[in-house]
């Protein structure tokens, strides 16, 4: 029956949790109190939100606030809000389960010796856990507000295995928990070091944080009892958005952002904005030190914290900011929204539209100064979040050029797999009246640093940008310019020799044409079924061949997008460029008997297309024409 004592098991993803945090894998251990506090406050504030529909639900306690009790005979610890409470189904799905996607991958990516990736715990969504840091046994005693006092929980774990659960009858609505603290974690219960912790952690939250006032020695000579003590707030509890900026240092900014995040690394950047006219809103806005494990899941929970009139609304609100700035932490206060705005109502209302239009510009400008202050925090910013801002020029076409200042890639002026040039960057290296900006895309960074492509580009001196990252040629395909600086695919297309420079050493196109029109025919008729055409060019330097996609051809990188998202990939046939003064070729123009020559010429275009990253038709076939060429050649 639900009322009876059930023991339960915990998710396999909580049980590797738990032991990360048995054994310590913080080496501050204070942050626990920061932890469970921020989930009081969350409490809290979501009874204050649904008592705006349905005032029954505050029964005979209005107050919302949070209590922090120490028992030192006991050791023990207790955090008490008199929020929302949780139900015997709320506290089964919260506190023995993780249902969030990417949980496994995310847990097994920890170690007990990695107290970097530890920081993304509490981004994870899963401080209650952190009790575990300094207890050995938790208790957990709830009621949801509504629900009855026989349907109270009392919910209890060592953290190991498992956990027991069971109803009870508890007046108070709201949630208790309390630690037992371990041998090693007495130093918490000290009255006065509690109290600096609250001050220093959460001093904005915008509830009281309460605990006893000290107890005071009877000053009366016969020892006559004492008046009862009584609790007394101990943090400010304004909440930070609305006080003045110069009322606000550092310090209490990066401890916001850790409650809003659940972030244990400082932000980089923030921007603290109140604006008053035809709208009036206010906005916090954090740029965070490292992605947050699941960034380039589309779909995960992103968005700011949503307040109306200082009212908290909800979590996630994304649509005041574009999917491509969903790394953004923060939260919008605004007067201009009903309290009793739905997501689906976010969707249509004009103010929203406008507010985060005004946002996205906030946040760029926030990112533009950073590039341009400091240079080595952007190149780390850019380095967590480049991928997805690179989402921004097909999302955003308004903000497009501004976006497309921030973007940063490799090169072949640096030739270092560190994207840390912008177009800017290359514009203005760029010699004389050309007004083309060139790029390779390849598998990877290595591919594209050794694209024959490249070849006549490097012999030139004129940079190429090199890019590598899945989402590079849908970027470039986007963007098409910059700065009146058309983007050009040097892989696509036939290419126009003479705008690269000093073409004297280059043969007319007519002569190079009849010099190589029997050869040209002659592997024309061998690859029909996988070449478009064949030419001579006079791009390649060093390599004898290289395929060339069509003006409008879809790219490889492409191609492999689409394929794996299960969608039609529409057939299309290379060109085989050819360069006639490599020996490879030289042999194949002087090879008459057929075989012979098919047999070279599919190896030259199954080298071409490795050298693409291609996947070749028949893989086999290539093997034995290469074993066929090296057994005759070591005759």
């Amino acid at each position: 029956m639900a009322n009876e004592k059930t023991t339960l098991g915990f998710q396999t993803e909580v049980k590797q949790l738990l032991q990360l945090m048995i054994h310590s894998l913080y080496s501050n251990k204070e942050i626990f109190l920061r932890e469970l506090i921020s989930n009081a406050s969350d409490a809290n504030d979501r009874l204050r939100f649904a008592a705006v529909s349905d005032g029954e639900l505050l029964e005979d306690q209005p107050d919302l606030e949070i209590r922090i009790e120490l028992d030192a005979d006991a050791g023990t610890i207790a955090i008490t809000d008199t929020g929302i409470g949780m139900s015997r189904d709320d506290v089964i799905e919260h506190l023995g389960t993780i249902a969030k996607s990417g949980t496994s991958e995310f847990i097994n990516s920890l170690s007990d010796t990695d107290a970097k990736e530890s920081a993304l715990i509490g981004q994870f969504g899963v401080g209650f856990y952190s009790s575990f840091i300094v207890a050995d046994r938790v208790e957990v005693f709830t009621r949801r507000a509504g629900l009855p006092a026989t349907e109270a929980v009392h919910w209890e774990s060592a953290g190991e295995g498992d956990f027991t659960i069971e109803n009870i009858e508890q007046a108070e609505r709201g949630t208790r928990i309390v630690l037992h603290l371990r041998d090693d974690a007495t130093e918490f219960l000290d009255n006065f070091r509690l109290q600096a912790l609250i001050r220093k952690y959460s001093d904005h939250i915008a509830f009281p944080v309460k605990m006893l006032e000290p107890e005071v020695p009877a000053s009366d000579e016969d020892g006559a009892a004492q008046t009862a003590r009584e609790f007394v707030s101990v943090n400010s509890a304004k909440a930070l958005w609305t006080r003045a900026r110069t009322e606000i240092d550092d310090e209490e900014y990066k401890e916001f952002y850790k409650h809003v995040s659940h972030d244990f690394q400082d932000p980089i950047l923030w921007s603290h904005n109140k604006v008053e006219g035809k709208r009036e809103y206010t906005s916090l806005l954090y740029l965070p030190a490292k992605a947050p494990f699941d960034m380039q899941n589309r779909e995960a929970p992103r968005g700011l914290k949503l307040y109306v009139q200082r009212v908290f609304i909800m979590d996630d609100a994304e649509r005041f900011l574009p999917l491509y700035l969903r790394f953004v932490r923060g939260i919008i206060d605004t007067n201009d929204l009903a309290l009793n705005v739905s997501r689906e109502l976010l969707q249509e209302d004009a103010n929203v539209t406008a507010i985060r239009g005004a946002l996205t510009k906030r946040v760029l400008d926030m990112i533009a100064k950073l590039a341009k202050d400091d240079a080595g925090k952007y190149q780390n910013f850019w380095n967590e979040f480049g991928r997805v801002l690179k989402e921004g020029p097909a999302e955003d076409f308004a903000n497009r050029e501004q976006i497309a200042k921030l973007l940063r890639f490799s090169t072949t002026h640096t030739n270092s797999e560190t994207q840390d040039q912008s177009l800017d960057d290359y514009v203005s290296r760029v010699q004389g009246d050309k007004k083309k900006i060139y790029y390779v895309v390849g598998d990877n960074f290595g591919a594209a640093k050794s694209s024959p492509h490249l070849e006549i580009f490097r012999k030139k001196g004129i940079e190429v940008l090199l890019l590598a990252e899945p989402i590079d040629e849908w970027l470039m395909g986007q963007l098409r310019e910059y700065q009146e600086h058309a983007l050009v695919d040097i892989t696509r297309g036939a290419l126009e020799l003479s705008e690269l420079g000093d073409s004297e050493d280059l043969k007319p196109a007519e002569q190079l044409l009849e010099e190589n029109k029997a050869l040209v025919e002659r592997l024309s008729a061998v690859l029909v079924d996988q070449v478009s055409e064949v030419r001579a060019t006079q791009r390649l330097t060093d390599s004898p061949a290289c395929l060339v996609l069509g003006e409008y051809d879809i790219g490889e990188q492409m191609r492999k997008i689409m394929a794996a998202s299960g969608q039609a990939v529409p057939e299309s046939k290379p060109v085989l460029e050819v360069n006639p003064e490599h020996p490879l070729i030289i042999r194949l123009s002087g090879e008459s008997a057929d075989e012979g020559f098919s047999e070279l010429g599919h190896l030259l275009f199954d080298q071409a297309a490795l050298a693409e990253g291609r996947q070749l038709a028949d893989p086999g076939a290539f093997v034995q024409r290469m074993n066929r060429l090296l057994i005759e050649l070591s005759a």
